[in-house]
């Protein structure tokens, strides 16, 4: 919270992004520590320190322009998609056990948050972003999900992977 670092949903851990608050012109770099934000109309969640750089601690949310300065590359590695996040496990297993049919891998990520468990529903292990979003695409147009294409992480990093 007090170190100038963000969550992303696809850049490689350890990224270092410059993020430019549109509205002000302020700038501060921060280094890709998590994944999210799990909001839709949402692209990068910062630490307080880093907000508080950009002053956009009071609106909460700003439009910013977000550019990559170090890093490895944004576009390769393994995504999967995640269609629903629930706090009831068996609802979790329900959607798995629908999509097993049509899709593979499906896996739950059980996540502790301060509101408590969640279990995260998560189709695919793809190599390449684009791919990821195809899937996504097909979920949304065949399913009716609200698709969110993610970085999966190495095993050490705290992501569980399929």
């Amino acid at each position: 919270m007090y170190k100038l670092t963000a969550a992303h949903r696809t850049l490689p851990f350890n990224s270092m992004v410059r993020v430019t608050n549109l509205s002000n012109g302020k700038t501060t770099t921060v280094r890709i520590t998590d994944r999210g934000p799990f909001v839709d109309n949402r692209i990068i969640d910062l630490s307080l320190a880093a907000a508080r750089e950009i002053e956009s601690v009071g609106p909460g949310v700003v439009p910013v322009r977000i550019e990559v300065i170090s890093g490895g590359d944004p576009f390769s590695g393994f995504f999967t998609v995640q269609v629903g996040a629930f706090k009831d496990r068996g609802n979790a297993e329900r959607l798995k056990e629908r999509l097993s049919a049509s899709y593979s891998p499906i896996f739950i990520q059980d996540v502790k948050l301060e509101e408590g468990n969640f279990y995260r529903v998560r189709v695919g292990r793809i190599s390449g972003e684009q791919q990821a979003q195809r899937l996504g695409d097909e979920l949304r147009d065949k399913e009716g999900f609200s698709p969110m294409v993610l970085r999966l992480d190495e095993p050490n990093s705290g992501e569980s992977t399929p």
